[in-house]
């Protein structure tokens, strides 16, 4: 399982740039598609508490969606996320 996982849906804008921002970076991520999945919306709900998409986490910390991301990224405290999420 990856480090980083982004849930997501196939026509959202905000999960297309979360998955290009991280493929970028070269950050490997596993995606799960909550469109037509009750069961995977049910569980990106209960870890985020949150029905919006994208959710993205890194290792434990749940990042939040796209602008979470961005602003980690541009504050320059995404890599050191990413790097103490792989261990």
């Amino acid at each position: 399982m990856s480090s980083v996982i982004l849930y997501t849906t196939r026509i959202c804008p905000y999960c297309w740039r979360a998955r290009e921002l991280l493929q970028r970076k070269g950050v490997a991520f596993e995606e799960i598609s909550v469109d037509q999945n009750p069961e995977h919306m049910a569980t990106m709900r209960q870890r985020s508490r949150r029905n919006t998409v994208p959710q993205i986490f890194i290792g434990n910390h749940h990042v939040g969606g796209y602008d979470d991301l961005a602003l980690l990224e541009a504050r320059g405290e995404l890599d050191a996320l990413l790097a103490a999420a792989d261990g």
